[in-house]
């Protein structure tokens, strides 16, 4: 079954590092934002399984947009990939919803071990 992912990043290159460390024999189908704006609209339209979320976003960043997938019963995984650390930031969003904090650069074995670890791959 194809897994329907949403890489969410201002940054192009991020979102290109960010799907070449996501594992080559995952059956994904990917989409791309550049904000958080960008990203309620995917989601909203439906069918996505999986977000990997930066956090430091323009317009909406990524903390405005895990209250708002909240307000709309969050019905998918969150995996935030983010540069900021900092301990205040993994705690706010793991309690917004966030299944997990992954820091930049990824760690595409670390990445693996996340998606095995709450079943999105086998």
């Amino acid at each position: 079954m194809t897994i329907s992912v949403l890489v969410v990043d201002d940054s192009p290159i991020a979102r290109k590092m960010i799907r070449k460390a996501l594992p080559a024999d995952w059956d994904i189908s990917i989409q791309e934002a550049g904000d958080g704006d960008e990203a309620l609209a995917i989601y909203r339209s439906g069918g996505i399984d999986v977000i990997f979320l930066d956090l430091t976003m323009p317009r909406m960043d990524g903390f405005t947009l895990l209250e708002k997938l909240q307000q709309d019963d969050l019905n998918c995984f969150v995996i935030v990939v983010s540069a900021d650390v900092q301990p205040g930031a993994r705690e706010r969003a793991m309690k917004l919803g966030a299944i997990e904090f992954v820091p930049k650069p990824i760690d595409p074995q670390a990445l693996r071990e996340v998606l095995r670890e709450y079943g999105v791959m086998v």
